[in-house]
C-alpha cells in the first residue's frame, strides 16, 4: 500500500507542469503559462500583417475605447470630404486650435463621461508646447488631424508657403504624437482656396468643413454659446459642429451640450481615416 502511495505521489508530481498549461475543465485547450513570455502579435488583440500596412495609420488607433452611450453614433470611413455624408440627428463634434493645458483635458473628460468621440485639429506650435496632451487625445480614442503651424491666413500667403506651412503642421503634430496624425485638415479662418484643395486632394488628404460654428471665441457666457450652437443645430438637423478646445466657455458647456444633444435624439458620428478602419476590421 506504502508503494502504491508513493508511485501515485510521484505520478502527480510528474504531471504538475503539464497541467498549468491546461484550462481547467478542458481537455485540449491549452494557454500560456503565467511568466511565459509572449509576442506582440499574442498580447495585442490586433496586428498589422505587414509593415507596409503598419505605415498607413497610427496602429495605436486602431485599438478604440468602445463607445456604448445612447449618444454615440456610428463611425464613418472616411477616405474623401465625399464621404462624410450625414443622415438627420447625425453630428461630428470637431475641436480647433488645440491642445491646451486645462482646458483639453476637462473636454476629453466630458467627452469620455459621454461615451463619444470628437476630432481634433491641431495647431503644430500647440502641439510641439504640449506633446503630453496631444498624446492623451489621441489615447482616448479621438482622431487627430492637423490646422497647419502657426494658424495664419492661407489665403494671405503664395501658394508654395501655404503648403510648406501646412507640412509643417503635420510634422509637429506627428512628432508630438509619437506616429503620423490622421489625413483630416481644417484651413484656420475656413480661408481654403482651389488650388489648394485642389493638391491636398491628391494627396489624400481631406479638408473638413463646417456646418455649425459655434462661435465660441466670441465673448459669450457659456450658456450664450450653448444656445446658440444648439438653436443652429436643431435648424438644420445635422453636420459637422466647430469648437475650439482652447476656450475655458467650451469646457465649461461642453457636458451639458453632450446631455442636451442626448435628450433631443441627436447621434454623434466619429471621423477615422478609411486605411484606419480597413485595417482594424479584419
Amino acid at each position: 500500500m506504502r508503494l502504491f502511495r508513493s508511485v501515485c505521489l510521484l505520478l502527480c508530481v510528474a504531471a504538475l507542469p503539464a497541467c498549468a498549461t491546461r484550462a481547467p475543465g478542458l481537455s485540449g485547450a491549452a494557454v500560456p503559462v503565467a511568466d511565459a513570455p509572449r509576442s506582440e502579435a499574442e498580447t495585442l488583440a490586433f496586428a498589422a500583417s505587414s509593415d507596409d500596412e503598419r505605415s498607413l495609420f497610427p496602429l495605436s488607433h486602431s485599438f478604440l475605447p468602445a463607445r456604448r452611450s445612447s449618444l454615440a453614433g456610428r463611425t464613418l470611413s472616411v477616405a474623401s470630404i465625399e464621404d462624410i455624408d450625414l443622415a438627420d440627428g447625425e453630428v461630428v463634434i470637431t475641436f480647433d486650435d488645440g491642445p491646451m493645458p486645462e482646458k483639453t483635458p476637462k473636454i476629453l473628460d466630458a467627452l469620455a463621461e459621454a461615451g463619444v468621440g470628437a476630432t481634433f485639429l491641431m495647431v503644430g506650435q500647440m502641439a510641439s508646447a504640449h506633446p503630453e496632451i496631444a498624446r492623451q487625445v489621441a489615447a482616448g480614442g479621438h482622431t487627430v488631424g492637423t490646422h497647419t503651424e502657426r494658424h495664419p491666413n492661407l489665403r494671405t500667403m503664395s501658394f508654395e508657403a501655404a503648403l510648406a506651412e501646412i507640412r509643417r503642421g503635420e510634422a509637429s503634430v506627428a512628432k508630438a504624437l509619437g506616429e503620423p496624425p490622421a489625413p483630416f485638415f481644417r484651413f484656420p479662418y475656413l480661408a481654403d482656396t482651389k488650388a489648394l484643395r485642389a493638391r491636398l486632394a491628391t494627396e489624400a488628404m481631406v479638408p473638413l468643413d463646417v456646418d455649425i460654428d459655434s462661435k465660441d471665441y466670441f465673448r459669450d457666457a457659456p450658456d450664450t454659446v450653448m444656445a446658440r450652437t444648439l438653436g443652429v443645430l436643431q435648424a438644420k438637423r445635422k453636420g459637422i459642429i466647430l469648437f475650439h478646445d482652447i476656450q475655458a466657455r467650451t469646457a465649461a458647456l461642453l457636458p451639458d451640450f453632450l446631455k442636451e444633444l442626448d435628450r433631443l435624439g441627436f447621434k454623434v458620428v466619429d471621423l477615422k481615416p478609411a486605411d484606419e478602419v480597413r485595417l482594424a476590421s479584419r
